[in-house]
This record gives C-alpha cells, sequence and structure tokens, in this order.
C-alpha cells in the first residue's frame, strides 16, 4: 500500500514539475505561439462566445429594467413635485387675493368708519339652488347683527340681513328674484350752469334685478333728468333702512318707462356677486322711533350711562309721585275728620238743648 501511495505522490510531484515547467515556459515573451497554446487559445474563445453573448444580453436586460425603474421612480419624484408646486401656486394666489380683499376692506373701512360702525363677517355658506338669492355669514345677535342691517363688500352694497340668529345671519342679495324690499338711491350727475360744474343728485327706486343682463333696474326717475352712462349710483337711506353714501353701480343706459312719465335706469352692481367671501355689516348712526321721529344712535358706554340716568330719572320721579299721593289722601282724610267732629259736637247740643 505504501508502494501505490507514494507512487501517487510521485506522479503529482513530475506533474507538478512539468506544469510549473509549461508555466514558465509559456509565460515567457516569444514571437509565435506553440500549436497546443494555439488549439486551447482558439478553443477557450469559442466557448467564450457561445457563453458570452447570452450572458451579455441578459444582463443587458437586467440593467435596462433597473434603468426604467429608475426613470419611473424619478418621474413619480418630479409628478410629485410638480402637484406640490402647483398647490403651492394655488395657495399663494389664494393668499394674495385674500390680501387684496382685505387691503379693499380696510380703505373703505377708513372711508366709512366715521359714519357707520361696521362689523366684519365671512361667508360660511352659498346654496347653489338660491346662489343670486341669500348667503349665510358667521355673525349674528351676538355679535351685534340685527335684522334689515345692509351688508357691503369693500366694491359696494350687495343686501341686506334677512334673519338673525345667534352666531349667523342670513344676508338676502340685490340679485334675488325674491326681494320684495326697494331701495332708495341717487344718481350722482354733474351739471353745469353758468359756467359753474355742479353735483346734482336725481333720485329713484331700485326695483328689481334683471338676471338676463345681470343689471339692477333703477325706476321712478324724473323725467327730464339728464342721466348718462357710467354715472355713479348710491344710496340715499330715505327708505329708512339702508344707510346712506354706500356705493351701489354705475349707470349702463336710461329708457323712458313704460307710460313715459319717468325714466328708468339699468345699473352695473360695483360688487362681484360671484366672489362673496369676506362682507361688512352696516350699522346706520341712527335710527326712527315709532312715531318716525330721528333718534341717533350713541357709542355703548354713552347709552348704557344714559339708561342709568333715564332709570334713576324714573325712579326719582316714581318717589315723588308717591309721596305726592300719600300727603293728598293725608290731607283728604284730615279734612274728613274735621266736619265729623263739629256735627257731633253740634248733635250734643241740639240734645241738650232738648233735654
Amino acid at each position: 500500500m505504501s508502494f501505490f501511495g507514494n507512487k501517487r505522490l510521485i506522479i503529482v510531484l513530475v506533474g507538478l514539475v512539468l506544469l510549473i515547467s509549461i508555466v514558465g515556459f509559456t509565460s515567457r515573451e516569444r514571437a509565435r505561439l506553440t500549436w497546443p497554446e494555439m488549439f486551447f487559445k482558439d478553443v477557450f474563445s469559442v466557448v467564450q462566445g457561445i457563453f458570452y453573448r447570452p450572458a451579455q444580453a441578459v444582463s443587458t436586460f437586467f440593467q435596462e429594467v433597473g434603468d426604467a425603474y429608475n426613470v419611473y421612480e424619478e418621474n413619480r419624484a418630479l409628478k410629485a413635485s410638480l402637484d406640490q408646486y402647483a398647490r403651492m401656486t394655488a395657495e399663494l394666489h389664494a393668499l394674495q387675493a385674500e390680501n387684496e380683499r382685505l387691503r379693499k376692506l380696510l380703505q373703505a373701512e377708513e372711508s366709512l368708519k366715521n359714519s357707520y360702525q361696521l362689523r366684519y363677517a365671512e361667508v360660511v355658506a352659498r346654496n347653489p339652488d338660491t346662489w343670486n338669492n341669500v348667503i349665510t355669514i358667521d355673525k349674528g345677535l351676538k355679535h351685534g347683527i340685527k335684522k334689515d342691517m345692509a351688508v357691503m363688500t369693500a366694491k359696494g352694497l350687495i343686501g341686506r340681513v334677512q334673519s338673525v340668529a345667534n352666531f349667523s345671519a342670513t344676508v338676502e342679495l340685490l340679485t334675488s328674484y325674491e326681494r320684495r324690499d326697494n331701495i332708495s338711491a341717487t344718481i350722482q350727475t354733474v351739471q353745469t350752469v353758468n359756467g359753474t360744474v355742479t353735483h346734482h343728485p336725481v333720485s329713484g327706486v331700485i326695483e328689481e334685478y334683471d338676471s338676463q343682463e345681470r343689471l339692477l333696474v333703477m325706476r321712478k326717475i324724473p323725467w327730464g333728468e339728464k342721466i348718462e352712462p357710467k354715472q355713479q349710483v348710491i344710496t340715499s337711506g330715505f327708505g329708512g333702512v339702508i344707510p346712506p353714501n354706500l356705493p351701489v353701480g354705475y349707470v349702463v343706459r336710461v329708457q323712458p318707462d313704460d307710460y313715459g312719465l319717468t325714466q328708468t335706469a339699468y345699473i352695473q352692481p360695483s360688487a362681484d356677486f360671484s366672489q362673496l367671501n369676506e362682507v361688512m355689516v352696516v350699522e346706520r348712526n341712527f335710527s326712527f322711533s315709532p312715531t318716525g321721529e330721528l333718534i341717533p344712535n350713541q357709542p355703548q358706554g354713552q347709552q348704557t350711562a344714559l339708561h342709568q340716568q333715564q332709570a334713576s330719572q324714573q325712579a326719582g320721579s316714581a318717589a315723588r309721585q308717591q309721596a305726592a299721593q300719600q300727603s293728598q289722601s293725608s290731607a283728604a282724610s284730615g279734612r274728613g275728620a274735621a266736619p265729623s267732629s263739629g256735627q257731633g259736637n253740634a248733635a250734643a247740643a241740639d240734645s241738650g238743648g232738648g233735654q
């Protein structure tokens, strides 16, 4: 057994020596290869060519799949960025529009705060079925809102408060086809008399809204008054509900009425009724008593002091009336007792005399 084992070891060693010799011989630079080297190189090149092309095709396929997936992920990320950019752009435009509206509200407040008390509100509901009729605002009785108060935007009048709850109110728009209340208004005309330019207000009544032409209809304008397009229309306040000097719109055209006695003007509203977001509720600085007397509205502090003064005056007047009634009753009782005593004495005298 040891002989065969040593024989195998000798064969292995001889093989290694031959391999090392061949490797050393073939590793040198030579002008020409031997025929075994050329044979093996040709065989290996053919075998490598057979396996290389399919492997390269498979590798290219998976690489293309990976590139397509990367392109998909990048495209999705770009779309998400584009959507975010679109949202940010929309939010920016909304903020710019809101900023512009609030600036106009502040400008309108500066021009009206000396004459009226303004309360700001936001439109919280607008039913598509009654889009041109009513809107709902987020202020009510708890915020000082009352029925029939005028409501306007920074551009002009839009309607009046129709009904009020504690924390909300319904506003009837000028464009409502169900509106029954007329609005007294004036057209600001300009006349030249003897070379002097004068402003001449022409009165009329806004009675309805033409939904086809989207214009307010102002009737009962005196015949003979010269009305021209683009003249401004404002409220007159003669109706006792809507305060005066609130912008309504501009004259578009004028035509005679059906009977030819007065004129009818068609007015383009100043306010944009398609975009109602922030509004102002206007409280006029005076009111009417049940007898028709004009009563100026007092500030809240002055009203409280006035109510206290009136209460003290009424209490003092009631005390004086009560004291006067008591003195009158005492005097009456004194006058009644004296005659009774005299009559008793007289009766006693008569009785004594009789005796």
